[in-house]
């Protein structure tokens, strides 16, 4: 299965002006997403797997971070970090 935002598997956006789809494409251009923008000004603008490229790229910074041994474990526990996963 091809990851979102690559050549195999482009993320698909709808907008209704030139000028957003210039602002979008320069937004993926600068993280190195590939996209297909549609101009569409009859239609509601769809956005989503732009957003969804946004919060997967967030959540990879967190999930890699690894926490300090006393910080609360992320898994949720409750638990020191040092006395649930970080064993």
């Amino acid at each position: 299965m091809s990851k979102l935002g690559t050549k195999n598997k482009p993320a698909t956006v709808r907008v209704q002006t030139e000028e957003r789809a210039l602002e979008l494409y320069a937004l993926c251009d600068e993280k190195g997403w590939q996209v297909i923008i549609g101009i569409e000004p009859d239609k509601a603008e769809n956005i989503d797997d732009i957003k969804k490229l946004q919060e997967g790229s967030k959540s990879s910074l967190i999930l890699n971070a690894t926490p300090s041994r006393n910080a609360p474990c992320p898994c949720g526990s409750g638990k020191q970090y040092k006395h649930c996963h970080g064993k």
